[in-house]
């Protein structure tokens, strides 16, 4: 009992993760003893990493560029005492090897990638046999698809028969592992397609691909593409230095891939041996496939008949060992300047088109924006301008509102005014203190009481000008409120929660800043009004985020800073993308939190704030379920009519109880 608490424990602490490993060991042609040793050092080094699956090249124990050798029975009797001896070390590793060899199969020869662990050896052959150009593999090896290997079963090495075919998977707990050689990726249908198709979620590749100007970029088009394809992990690895140079010369290509990303890639024309290793997110994977339904779909079309064959493998305990793989603590972010800029340049073409069509389907001609000179409503009126600029329309047709209440502060309201007027649109300002002092006398509330009633009133002042003003003007209310207030609800309900057509909708607070950021670089700076448009964007990206719905302090400046209120948005917009992109439970959010954001806050402060995201976001569905139209522009979406749909009243109290576990 007490070891199977231990099991459980560790199990607990792999976070749904399967630490692989690509291998590129030294290879001398022909020279089994040496490769053997080459190999061995490989699985040792993996071992002693917590590697659980170790993937080597083709044909590594012999070497790829052997010629006319792989059919001398001496090498090949050679082959089959190495892979005893390799499983007899492997055997008390708990962790799953495969190695490419060359073997015997009853008169014929198979280009083999041999899956060892504790128990036993499975060989599955390579499927497709390249015969064009610089390969000639058929003069001496047979297609594992070939009608004398598929009715084969089994293969005898060494004098031991083990399981032998291509119909075969690999499973140790949530991982499934299908295996394919070299020429077999590069085929329409690839076998690990099916393999994905009925199952795998690990695909690997053992391969001797030699170097050719522009292949390596192929090379790396296909992998990516096959995982992202068959939401699937992909690790390859390709022969390297002491392959004969004879007419080809080989790089040494590792690279393990999830989801059409490389997580890692060895380097290129090493003369040394190259190990690289990853942790696949298995968990994610199983996600994303579970709620693709095209991907179920595919599944019943070609399903087939796979012998499933279970490896018991050592877990790795992430608590204790470091994640080897990235953890972006702005996921919603693109780390890359050039990638950055062009995704802020889509998302923003994404917005104005969205736009474009609801005025011309309207055929309304004019807009009413709430201005306040923060962050969000600055993003909406840079996004109006360029679509009225675009449709031909005058920008004068866009109403800028701007109303002060009891918390504006001098820089917003400057801000919103020289804002407005250097872009050319039609200026409104509008105080509201009065209207609300009336209102709030009216049902006997007292201004002193800075309380959600007195903050709402002002938020729900606002948005009956701005509905006014547009049914006055025949023009659309166009909507500020973004991704990250939507998620925490962070937004009074028929208040600025509610507009007729809402841009901001699909884009949470981290990523609203580089948006403003690319909107400042296109401003021409070059005449005194770009100037200004560049200089009051530059400031609104450096005012604190507030509602300034409470009296400024004593100085005039922000008293109401959002963050401090409800939490850092960088923190929640990481919690938001981890539950909805990836289905992660808040033990792994907070196991990643804290790695992505070791330097900036502690675990007791992450621990807070997830607990209040949490909370929060169940607790203010039903302000999602009310949500004006709006584009999607990422993979995350909380629109109630596309990717979020969950009842008002769902419980939150699982989620909540294990926030209460977490040791902070």
């Amino acid at each position: 009992m007490d070891s199977m608490r231990a099991y459980i424990r560790q199990k607990e602490g792999d976070y749904g993760y399967f630490r692989v490993a690509a291998g590129v060991p030294q290879v001398n042609v022909a020279d089994v003893d040496a490769n053997t040793q080459s190999v061995m050092d490989m699985i040792v080094k993996a071992h002693e990493q917590h590697v659980q699956l170790l993937v080597l090249p083709e044909l590594a124990l012999t070497g790829y560029t052997c010629g006319d050798l792989l059919g001398n029975d001496h090498l090949l009797s050679q082959v089959e005492q190495a892979l005893e001896h390799i499983h007899g070390r492997v055997q008390s590793m708990h962790m799953m090897v495969i190695v490419g060899a060359p073997l015997r199969n009853g008169d014929q020869l198979f280009n083999c990638a041999v899956v060892m662990s504790d128990d036993t050896m499975r060989v599955v052959p390579k499927s497709y046999i390249p015969n064009y150009k610089e390969f000639y593999e058929k003069r001496w090896f047979t297609s594992g698809l070939s009608t004398m290997a598929r009715s084969a079963g089994t293969i005898n090495i060494a004098e031991r028969e083990y399981p032998f075919g291509t119909d075969m998977l690999f499973r140790s707990g949530r991982a499934v592992v299908g295996v394919e050689v070299c020429e077999d990726l590069w085929t329409p249908i690839p076998p690990t397609s099916l393999a994905a198709l009925n199952g795998a979620n690990v695909l690997v590749n053992l391969s001797a691909s030699n170097e050719l100007v522009s292949k390596h970029d192929y090379l790396m088009d296909l992998i990516k593409g096959h995982s992202a394809r068959h939401i699937a992990a992909y690790v390859y690895s390709s022969s390297g230095f002491g392959e004969s140079t004879t007419d080809l010369v080989f790089a040494g290509n590792a690279v393990v891939a999830e989801n059409g990303t490389v997580l890692e890639e060895a380097q290129r024309f090493s003369l040394e041996p190259q190990m690289v290793v990853a942790d696949i997110d298995i968990e994610s994977l199983c996600h994303e496939r579970r709620v693709n339904t095209s991907f179920a779909d595919a599944h019943s079309v070609w399903c087939r008949n796979y012998r499933h064959e279970q490896f018991y493998l050592s877990s790795v305990d992430y608590n204790q060992v470091e994640l080897k793989r990235p953890v972006n603590r702005m996921p919603f972010v693109p780390i890359e300047t050039d990638r950055l800029n062009s995704r802020c340049e889509e998302i923003v073409n994404i917005q104005t088109m969205g736009l474009m069509r609801r005025l011309s389907h309207t055929g309304i001609k004019s807009l009413v924006v709430g201005i306040s000179g923060g962050l969000d409503s600055t993003l909406a009126l840079m996004v109006a301008c360029r679509a009225f600029d675009k449709l031909g329309l005058d920008r004068k047709g866009i109403y800028g509102i701007t109303m002060p209440g009891f918390g504006t502060t001098g820089r917003t309201l400057t801000n919103a005014l020289e804002l407005m007027r250097a872009l050319g649109i039609t200026v409104k300002e509008i105080p509201i203190a009065d209207a609300v002092a009336k209102h709030l006398a009216d049902i006997e509330h007292s201004l002193d009481s800075h309380d959600t009633t007195y903050e709402n009133a002002q938020a729900r002042e606002r948005t009956q000008i701005l509905m006014d003003y547009a049914n006055k003007t025949g023009s659309l209310v166009l909507g500020t409120g973004d991704l990250s207030e939507l998620a925490l609800g962070w937004c009074t309900y028929n208040g600025d929660h509610m507009s007729m057509y809402n841009v901001n909708g699909g884009v949470p607070k981290t990523l609203a800043k580089h948006l403003v950021m690319w909107f400042a670089d296109q401003a021409n700076a070059s005449n005194p009004t770009g100037l200004v448009v560049r200089e009051t964007l530059l400031d609104v990206l450096h005012t604190p985020i507030s509602p300034e719905l409470t009296p400024a302090d004593e100085a005039g400046n922000i008293k109401q800073k959002t963050e401090d209120i409800i939490g850092p948005y960088e923190l929640h917009d990481f919690f938001l993308y981890n539950m909805i992109r990836h289905g992660y439970e808040p033990r792994k959010i907070f196991f990643l939190a804290k790695k992505a954001f070791k330097d900036t806050y502690d675990a007791a402060i992450i621990k807070r704030w997830l607990t209040m995201f949490v909370r929060r976001f169940f607790s203010q569905q039903f302000k999602r379920s009310a949500l004006p139209d709006g584009p999607k522009v990422g993979s995350v979406s909380l629109s109630p009519r596309g990717d979020w749909r969950m009842p008002s009243d769902a419980s939150a109290s699982i989620w909540l109880a294990q926030c209460e576990q977490l040791e902070a």
